[in-house]
């Protein structure tokens, strides 16, 4: 009886800690401090390590793809042309595909060949926090401590955790990311427009600073709506990418938690047909939480995109576009001199 209900209270401290973080399915997402570690003085947060630790894994997994996506020596023959690993071929294809498909169609090639570093850092950095997310590493050190017998109480807002959880759903990490993009587009605004072009798009353009009088009173109520813009864009970024995490892991920890509640509440023979039913459920979340990943990633570079292309005068696409022209025109012409 003794070790059926030690067994009893061990599932039950195991499914809170794992699957709800005991029972709140907020707590499970939110970032926390770590126990014990400090640097200056200084708390250090979950998420920082995170932060790191995807940092120095994007690093290594880029210089490995690029070394097998390089052209290797003429000895070679053909085959110094051929991507080697299917790592490599995948991050090939992405990359192409951003560059080809995206960002040169929004930017032009002189901005892409600018702003391109930048951009696929953004996604690669961003895509690799949110998998992190998925994977369970929080969860798992909890369990192990809970097997151990070391779930001792902490301060409010620490954990005996070392590594995991999903920065991306910590809004400082997202504004951090934010700064960054905005930084990029105040620096493109200036660069391409210089200081008085910067202000005349500000103001509208110059269609209102310079034309009648009567527009010109417009130029006040556009200047304050155009640098409102300027930091609320970037802001949108943050709060889309930190909602999504937020709101997807949430969810996964609040399906996963029933079998706890259940537990808690009937026993086994109610949290068996339970617990199988939610995590059914997760897996189902979980493939949409791999798609929304991507698509997050996506997005914050997509827009960060769009927003330092609204900064260009889009000389690239117009010179492009005259280029293509007398292109034509010489080709036309060419062929009616033919005939």
């Amino acid at each position: 009886m003794s070790l059926s209900l030690s067994l009893l209270n061990l599932s039950d401290l195991a499914m809170s800690s794992v699957l709800a973080s005991g029972g709140n399915p907020i707590e499970h997402v939110v970032d926390k401090d770590l126990h014990g570690v400090e640097v200056s003085g200084m708390k250090v947060a979950l998420s920082a390590v995170s932060l790191i630790g995807g940092a120095i894994l994007i690093f290594v997994v880029l210089l490995m793809a690029s070394k097998q996506i390089q052209t290797g020596p003429a000895s070679m023959g053909t085959d110094r042309y051929v991507t080697k690993g299917r790592l490599a071929q995948l991050v090939e294809v992405l990359v192409q595909g951003l560059r080809d498909g995206v960002i040169e169609p929004l930017l032009g090639k002189e901005t892409t060949r600018r702003f391109l570093p930048f951009l696929l850092t953004l996604f690669f950095f961003i895509l690799t926090l949110n998998l992190f997310g998925m994977i369970p590493f929080a969860d798992l050190q909890e369990f192990v401590m809970t097997m151990m017998g070391h779930e001792h109480e902490l301060p409010a807002g620490e954990t005996p955790v070392f590594f995991g959880g999903t920065a991306t759903a910590s809004i400082a990490v997202t504004a951090g990311l934010a700064t960054l993009s905005f930084l990029a587009i105040v620096y493109q605004g200036f660069r391409d427009l210089g200081p008085k072009g910067f202000f005349e798009h500000m103001a509208g353009g110059k269609e209102l600073l310079y034309g009648p009088m009567m527009l010109k009173l417009v130029v006040p109520i556009m200047l304050v709506v155009e640098i409102l813009g300027l930091f609320i864009k970037p802001a949108a970024l943050a709060i889309r990418l930190f909602a999504n995490m937020v709101a997807g892991h949430t969810l996964m920890a609040t399906l996963l938690g029933f079998g706890a509640m259940a537990l808690n509440a009937k026993g086994w023979g109610l949290a068996v047909p339970i617990s199988a039913v939610s995590i059914v459920a997760a897996v189902a979340i979980s493939v949409m939480e791999l798609f929304v990943a991507f698509l997050q990633a996506f997005v914050f570079m997509f827009l960060t995109a769009v927003f330092i292309g609204m900064m260009s005068h889009h000389g690239d696409h117009d010179h492009g576009h005259e280029h293509g022209h007398d292109h034509d025109h010489a080709h036309g012409h060419g062929h009616a001199h033919a005939h």
